[in-house]
This record gives structure tokens, sequence and C-alpha cells, in this order.
């Protein structure tokens, strides 16, 4: 077979995903800017909430293309990117996009990555809360059925 048939976040799901980043957000009381991409990490939804640092709009976009492109959390790149470590220089690479601060999380579909939401402004703990947050949401709703 030339093909295979995939499945892509939609723009309805991106915005379940920043709905609800938004509001975890709002609970923990740090403004974010939130990104969520596609499967091929293509921007689908951004929002900078009011207060939201505007050097952190690149680095939340580029969180969640990182997550989606290689298809793990950017914060399992902590110990390894430091000198001497085995990953040591990778946020170089892909132009200077591929982030290795937490706050990137894949969202995934009966074992596929469909897109990543990615999240800065806060402390990489509360950018990863942020980001969960939403990935949680729109997972969940991939099991709810359209009601006929």
């Amino acid at each position: 077979m030339s093909t295979k048939t995939v499945p892509v976040l939609t723009l309805d799901g991106a915005r379940i995903a920043l709905a609800a980043a938004e509001a975890r957000s709002k609970e923990i009381k740090v403004p974010m800017n939130i990104a969520i991409v596609d499967n091929a990490c293509h921007l689908l939804a951004f929002a900078r909430m009011e207060g939201a640092k505007y050097t952190s709009i690149n680095i939340a976009i580029d969180k969640a293309y990182t997550a989606a492109g290689h298809r793990a959390p950017t914060s399992v790149y902590k110990d390894n990117v430091w000198p001497g470590g085995p990953a040591f220089g990778i946020n170089h690479s892909n132009g200077g996009r591929f982030m290795t601060i937490a706050g990137g999380i894949p969202i995934v579909k009966d074992g596929a990555v469909v897109g990543a939401i990615g999240c800065s402004t806060g402390l990489p703990s509360q950018d990863n809360d942020v980001a969960k947050s939403g990935v949680e949401a729109v997972e969940k709703s991939f099991g709810i059925k359209a009601k006929l």
C-alpha cells in the first residue's frame, strides 16, 4: 500500500484543549501563551492570555512543535541536555525550535500522536500543569460518542 490513514487533531479538538488549558491557567493565576498543533506540527490554535509574557509566544509554539514532532513530552529532555549529556545541543536542531523545557505534551488517540499542546510563561512545572489539563480534556473528548 502506498498510503495510510492517520488520525489528526481537528480545530474543534484544539479548542477543547485550549479552553481547558486557559481555565487551569486562571486557576493557578499564571497567565499563559498556549499553542495547539496537529500531528504534522502545524499551528491549529493559539491564545496569549492577558499578562502572558511576549517573549514566551514562540516558546509555547515551539514546545507544541517539539512534542508533536518528536512524539514525546518536552520534559523528558531535562536530564539529558546538559553539557556531556546524550542530547546536549539538541535545542539547536530544527532551526533552533527544539524545546527542552517542560510544557509541551503530545495529544494521543488510539496510540497515535494526533497533535500537541505547548504552554509558556510560568515555571516549567506550571507550564506542564496547564498543558496537561488541555491534553486530558481533549483526550477525554475522544471517548464521547456523538448523539444521533
